[in-house]
């Protein structure tokens, strides 16, 4: 007969007790002091989340848990470091034993540890994307898919369904159906390819960033004594943002806290805004449904927005059904100026209102990287840019490359700089190597036959008479003939037609079919040239459009040093790389129907509540001053203006909320 024995913890004095009802809001409180148990803290924006976590750990800390029981994931290592230096600061404990970082790096630390259960010795390699996408470019070759016969996806574009597939627990052809339906016909050589992918990295003792996630995940399934181990270890489980989870890093969760149940989840619903990258938002909605016994708490007094702007976010997201009700309540006093709506006749005006109020703004001492200006979509920004540009105002681009720069718009322009200049060199090279079989070697040997038939025959009367005397390979000559017919389609005779339709031009005869196989986020990418088609059509002649690209290009070139010596720039960004940061001023621009909500989003309640929250995102970034502007009308693609309706949003603020701007020109 067995005795069970029970070991006490060894007695915890510390010389600093916390004074918590003094450090922190009733709400806080009682989410930082709960009983053990499932616990879901819904922390409003600006509520103070990272403080009442930091304050749950030492709370546990104090009372008597080992460091080496907590498990604190969140979606960065920083973001975990700040937390425990915090607790660190707060009491004289040595806090090294807590487990705290992201899902992959505590998988990974499984893995080095236990995951020989599963075939792999501790040192495997972690590949990052381009090891990736190298590995994935192997596999296909030697599944003998030819690519002169089958237009086939690149290595990273299966990498990134791949990723989907794993993260989501998705089946593929749900999947591609879903995201990639362009790729249906080839859903058994996709599968067959994914396949051999995972017998490699099996047979190399690889993992892809995913694997972390998801061979940690099996392991724990497959092996209950690696499980048993650790699930008597963790003994808390905390998870910041959890409404960013996918559903393998919510099964994690639920995987290790499955026998004491100790799991504080901290995040905001209405803060959900990451679907498309994979995210659930059914894992915060539905955790009470998980979790039966759990206490929901929720923290609403918002430390960073005046009361005004508090007003118009609640009021924005009151009209979504699946959330979690909440009301973001003021602890700073009124500054008695209610959030603008802006109504402008287009775009370019639109950029000149915000561009007039940012100098403004300045001149009211605020400084310029306290100003931020918001959109939907990349394109959004193009009139902002180039009006910015024009008025010498530095400006930075927080959501990454700036739209001219990007990949997808230089490649299309490439093919308009070289019809205007048919000696540029860097354009003609960018456009042949959009080819198949074209690479820097061919595509030099190219340019030198180019450039002698220039020299022997001067102006050009035919591209197609140049092009096909060329001596191209067999792989590439199918193509080749394409670029040469559309060349002569938008610059007959070697004069270039208006530019909007040049680019629609070679959109449709070449770009698109190389956008599907090359790039994840195609229908993005398509959509920013679609629209770059729009722009163009209020440039009269491809050497005025021309121009204009080079002065954003070379005003932003100047700014640079600038910008990185005193950040004195103005932040342009996407919503959704806005998240988390805050603003003395914020503008949020194409309030319209179709570009915010994006036109995606209009066929399902799902999605429309989605795009609402990302509205919401954006109000609560402001701290002071909001403007909310929208173009009564848009250009197109085609001939003629759109009408734009403003945003149903904006429709849906009470009008007692927001103060009505009237502009006028004089």
């Amino acid at each position: 007969m067995s005795r069970q024995y029970t070991l006490q913890r060894a007695p915890r004095s510390t010389s600093i007790h916390i004074d918590y009802a003094a450090e922190l809001n009733e709400q806080q409180l009682a989410a930082v002091t709960a009983p053990p148990g499932p616990l879901l803290v819904i922390a409003g924006a600006g509520s103070g989340k990272t403080r009442t976590l930091t304050y749950r750990v030492a709370y546990l800390l104090e009372n008597g848990i080992d460091p080496r029981n907590i498990l604190l994931l969140t979606f960065t290592n920083k973001a975990a470091r700040q937390m425990l230096d915090r607790v660190a600061n707060l009491l004289p404990v040595d806090a090294s034993g807590i487990w705290g970082g992201t899902f992959h790096s505590i998988g990974n630390r499984m893995l080095r540890r236990h995951g020989s259960a599963l075939g792999y010795s501790s040192g495997f390699t972690i590949m990052d994307r381009e090891d990736q996408k190298d590995l994935i470019n192997t596999v296909i070759a030697s599944a003998e898919i030819d690519p002169k016969k089958i237009r086939f996806p690149k290595g990273d574009v299966l990498a990134e369904i791949f990723s989907f597939v794993v993260n989501t627990e998705t089946p593929m052809e749900e999947l591609l159906a879903e995201k990639f339906p362009y790729f249906l016909p080839l859903l058994e050589r996709i599968k067959d390819v994914q396949a051999r992918y995972q017998k490699k990295k099996k047979a190399t003792n690889s993992m892809d960033f995913d694997d972390l996630l998801e061979k940690t995940l099996s392991m724990l399934q497959q092996t209950e004594e690696i499980a048993a181990v650790y699930r008597r270890q963790f003994q808390f489980i905390l998870v910041d943002e959890y409404q960013d989870t996918n559903k393998i890093q919510a099964d994690l969760i639920d995987t290790l806290g499955c026998n004491h149940r100790n799991v504080m989840v901290v995040g905001d619903d209405a803060q959900s805004i990451y679907s498309w990258r994979g995210a659930n938002f059914q894992n915060i909605l539905e955790f009470p449904k998980r979790y039966p016994d759990a206490q929901v708490f929720k923290i609403e007094m918002n430390y960073r927005s005046v009361p005004e702007i508090l007003e118009v976010a609640n009021a924005a997201i009151a009209a979504n059904e699946k959330q979690f009700r909440k009301n973001l309540a003021p602890t700073r006093e009124s500054n008695a100026v209610k959030p603008a709506v802006v109504a402008l006749n287009d775009g370019s005006e639109q950029a000149q209102f915000v561009a007039q109020r940012i100098l403004e703004l300045r001149d009211e001492d605020v400084d310029l990287g306290e100003i931020a200006v918001l959109y939907r979509a990349h394109y959004h920004a193009m009139e902002l840019q180039l009006e910015l540009s024009r008025r010498g105002i530095p400006y930075q681009i927080t959501s990454g490359v700036r739209f001219f720069e990007q990949a997808h718009i230089k490649d299309v322009t490439s093919f308009i700089r070289f019809t205007a200049n048919p000696r540029d060199e860097v354009a003609f090279k960018r456009m042949v190597k959009l080819l198949p079989g074209i690479g820097n070697r061919s595509g030099e040997n190219l340019w030198n036959a180019w450039e002698k038939s220039l020299n022997e025959r001067g102006e050009i009367s035919s591209w197609g008479e140049r092009l096909l005397a060329m001596n191209v390979s067999a792989k590439s000559r199918k193509a080749w003939t394409q670029l040469a017919h559309t060349l002569d389609e938008i610059a007959p005779a070697g004069r270039p037609n208006p530019p909007s339709e040049m680019i629609t031009s070679v959109v449709e005869a070449i770009y698109d079919d190389y956008a599907k196989m090359n790039f994840t986020n195609y229908e993005l990418r398509r959509e920013d040239l679609d629209q770059l088609a729009a722009f163009a059509r209020q440039f009269k002649d491809v050497d005025e459009f021309l121009s204009q690209l080079a002065l954003i290009s070379n005003v932003d070139a100047e700014a640079t040093p600038n910008q990185t010596a005193d950040k004195e720039a103005v932040n342009l960004s996407t919503v959704h790389q806005a998240k988390g940061l805050e603003f003395h001023s914020v503008f949020v621009i194409w309030l319209t129907d179709g570009m915010f909500p994006s036109s995606r989003s209009l066929d399902t309640r799902d999605a429309l509540e989605e795009e609402r929250r990302l509205f919401y995102v954006a109000i609560t970034r402001a701290r002071d001053e909001l403007y909310l502007t929208y173009p009564h009308m848009r250009l197109s693609g085609g001939y003629g203006d759109v009408f734009q309706r403003p945003s149903r949003f904006l429709k849906e603020i009470p009008n007692k909320l927001v103060e009505d701007w009237q502009v006028q020109r004089t």
